[in-house]
């Protein structure tokens, strides 16, 4: 109510602002009278000029050139008289200016309020916060198709491709991810961050693996960018999959000497590092099947794209890995855990479920896949 009353004071003060002039006269306008009073005063200069000529006091000349300014006077005056007769009385003037000044200061906030009150919502209610989040959220196709049509009509916005190309790659379609990272490489020219935007969307769409291309990607990306952490996170994922373990090695310990001591992402860097060069001695064997949940919730601080990118990337490799070694039980624990934290319930019992078909002839193993399973929540495949 109070911000109702605000408003309509301000709206009041700047009509009042602008129609106070209409209520005022204006000089050398008020009315006739004055006019009059000049062109007699005028004309007796002329005849005062004529007497002065005519005793010789002044000499022709300069005679002639005084009447011809007081002449001028004397005409500018009579046209004002008769514009003020034209115009009628000047009182009258003045108070339908007013009037005029009073109903336009009525009746425009009036007429807003009515327009206001038959085509807004002034009783719609707020709306507590989650409730406006869940409505953004279930904006959000609307927001992408709204998109999709602009760069249908505008296919070569490289901006509008830039600004989709996340969006995408949260939603999981990584071919419209793909497309969309080309376009705007190509369209807005190439940068560290788009050579590695396009690499990971390729990573994403073939399952994990990091193809060709994307390791060309993300080598020009790290020579373009020596710290780009993503792009030597990656090549050494490269170097893994390669079956370079060394290498892979090298291109992780670089990235953590080089690292800041607080980056958010050197923990899971040092546990990708220990996957491939075993634990430091003297601590506990670690499994070297995939992300553990301590990696996953290193990566918690970076950007929230990023995050999600690296984490799928990561539990995509994982689940890539367990088809070729199915007898690793860490490895599908991990991967039913990391689904979870993602989100993915329905591909975390698919995942359950594999497990325990691979391990159905190791009774050890396929007991701690349902312990696994019971104490992540899920129900254990028939």
């Amino acid at each position: 109510m109070l911000l109702a009353f605000v408003l309509a004071l301000m709206t009041a003060l700047a009509v009042f602002a602008v129609l106070w002039p209409l209520g005022q006269s204006r000089p050398g306008q008020a009315d006739g009278g004055s006019a009059a009073g000049d062109i007699a005063v005028y004309r007796d200069q002329l005849e005062e000029i004529e007497r002065d000529r005519s005793a010789g006091t002044i000499g022709g000349p300069e005679a002639q050139a005084a009447q011809l300014e007081v002449s001028r006077r004397l005409i500018a005056a009579a046209g004002a008289m008769r514009s003020a007769a034209a115009g009628g009385d000047p009182r009258t003037r003045l108070r339908r200016r007013r009037v005029t000044a009073v109903t336009a200061l009525v009746l425009m906030p009036f007429g807003a309020a009515v327009v206001y009150l038959a085509l807004g919502s002034p009783n719609l209610p707020g709306q507590p916060l989650q409730q406006r989040m869940a409505n953004a959220q279930n904006s959000l196709p609307a927001m992408i198709a709204q998109i999709e049509r602009h760069l249908e009509r505008n296919p070569q916005d490289g901006r509008g491709w830039e600004v989709i190309a996340p969006v995408y790659m949260r939603e999981g379609r990584y071919d419209d991810a793909v497309r969309a990272n080309r376009n705007a490489l190509a369209y807005l020219g190439e940068s560290a961050k788009r050579q590695g935007d396009l690499a990971e969307s390729l990573v994403l769409q073939a399952g994990g693996v990091v193809t060709g291309e994307a390791k060309s990607l993300f080598e020009k990306a790290a020579a373009s960018d020596p710290a780009d952490a993503r792009a030597h996170f990656y090549l050494g994922l490269a170097a893994e999959q390669d079956g370079r373990k060394e290498d892979a090695a090298k291109i992780w310990q670089a990235l953590i000497q080089q690292a800041p001591p607080d980056a958010p992402w050197i923990s899971a860097v040092r546990e990708a590092l220990r996957r491939v060069a075993g634990p430091p001695p003297g601590s506990a064997p670690q499994s070297t099947s995939g992300p553990t949940a301590d990696q996953m919730a290193a990566v918690a601080a970076m950007p929230p794209a990023d995050r999600e990118n690296m984490i799928r990337s990561m539990v995509d490799g994982l689940e890539a890995r367990l088809h070729t070694d199915s007898g690793d039980v860490d490895g599908w624990l991990r991967l039913m855990r990391a689904r979870l934290v993602l989100g993915e319930r329905d591909k975390a019992v698919a995942a359950a479920a594999q497990a325990r078909r691979a391990l159905k002839d190791a009774p050890d193993k396929l007991r701690r896949i349902d312990d696994g399973i019971k104490s992540a929540g899920l129900e254990p495949s028939p």
